[in-house]
């Protein structure tokens, strides 16, 4: 067996490297309630809005790519890398918190191991600033 043919068979055979659905904020609601009761922490290649959820438990997790920051297929990329990013370096899964992230222009052009520096300082921020209210 040659080596490509193994490489291919383990890569059918690992586990989707997925992001789960509860893991996803999906309704309008929902954006819109983090959006207006939320919090805000700046970083230079994207903002990110989280709120304390009353009850459920874990994040749940929401982009917004707006149409300036390109076309479908940039917008698409975009929030590629930063679903990536979040399951590299999130680390807040047990709190019960919703986030959104919005990506500034800048994040296109951007090196993916900044985008990964970066959401480990978001998430981190927002995990001090959530245990500090408790």
């Amino acid at each position: 067996m040659s080596a490509l043919a193994s490489e291919e068979s383990s890569l059918k055979s690992a586990p989707p490297m997925k992001f789960p659905r509860s893991l996803r904020l999906l309704r309008h609601a929902d954006f819109e309630r983090v959006y207006e009761r939320g919090r805000r922490h700046f970083l230079p290649h994207m903002t990110v809005f989280f709120l304390r959820r009353e009850s459920g438990e874990g994040l749940r997790i929401g982009f917004t790519v707006s149409r300036a920051l390109g076309g479908a297929v940039d917008r698409n990329r975009i929030k590629r890398r930063l679903r990536e990013g979040v399951r590299l370096r999130c680390s807040i899964t047990e709190l019960p918190v919703d986030v959104v992230i919005n990506p500034k222009r800048s994040l296109r052009t951007t090196e993916f191991e900044t985008v990964l520096d970066e959401m480990a300082r978001a998430f981190e921020s927002i995990r001090q600033k959530l245990v500090a209210d408790v």
